[in-house]
């Protein structure tokens, strides 16, 4: 189980926002692209997901090229993007949006017991924090292959950032979330190894994992990365596209 970029171009009219990415999302686990904005964590997983075109490159699922798939075929495929912005169904109250996702929405409630007694409220009518806890919580109901993350955590209290992280770790997908800075609870991993990919200027600047990151062995130089855009193995290997 993965999805991938392979060389991935991107195009904001005369603007090159992605400048030939490749990296690896492999599953079941969790993949982090940081970066700052401006960096095109936003635009790999648009790109990903099928809602922002390639102008070159390719888009790969389990091994096939799915660059040509409409989102809408990758979603009823079993991808779930959840972006940045505009989540939830704002007009809809709490339990309407849960049950666009599934008709039972216990697993939800019990994911975030917050979102309980704001069932009969308009989603639109919520904090950031209550949204992102919303929107995420229907990507879990939807038992997806592949969850796209844009800033899961925004707008949280740490604990609940903290159980928010747990449960996407614990997912069986492949799940790839974007951030700007490494979430604390991912910096020295338990079980499941996490891997990152740091983006820079629209290109790959270290992929490798989350304890790396976390020790800093890796800087300018690359030093203790994999820049192939594959989970490390064994070691460092030099960057064919960075």
């Amino acid at each position: 189980m993965s999805i991938a970029l392979r060389h991935a171009r991107v195009r904001y009219g005369p603007l090159e926002a992605l400048h030939g990415v490749t990296l690896v999302a492999p599953g079941p686990g969790l993949t982090v692209l940081l970066g700052r904005n401006g960096s095109g964590r936003t635009t790999v997983l648009r790109a990903l997901a099928g809602t922002l075109p390639l102008s070159g490159g390719a888009v790969v699922w389990d091994g096939i090229d799915v660059t040509r798939m409409p989102a809408y075929e990758r979603a009823r495929r079993g991808l779930c993007l959840v972006p940045e912005r505009r989540a939830v169904f704002g007009s809809l109250t709490v339990r309407q949006n849960l049950e666009l996702a599934a008709g039972d929405c216990s697993a939800a409630l019990d994911a975030y017991p917050q979102l309980e007694p704001l069932l009969p409220r308009r989603a639109g009518t919520l904090s950031g924090g209550e949204q992102r806890m919303l929107a995420v919580s229907r990507a879990l109901l939807a038992r997806a292959r592949v969850v796209l993350v844009d800033e899961p955590a925004q707008g949280m209290s740490p604990s609940v950032a903290a159980r928010t992280y747990a449960l996407l770790s614990g997912l069986d997908a492949c799940v790839v979330v974007a951030e700007q800075r490494l979430p604390p609870g991912l910096r020295e991993p338990a079980g499941r190894t996490t891997y990152v990919h740091e983006l820079r200027r629209g290109a790959v600047a270290f992929s490798g994992e989350a304890a790396e990151v976390a020790r800093g062995t890796w800087g300018t130089t690359g030093r203790g990365a994999d820049r192939t855009g594959h989970p490390p193995r064994s070691g460092p290997r030099p960057n064919p596209s960075g």
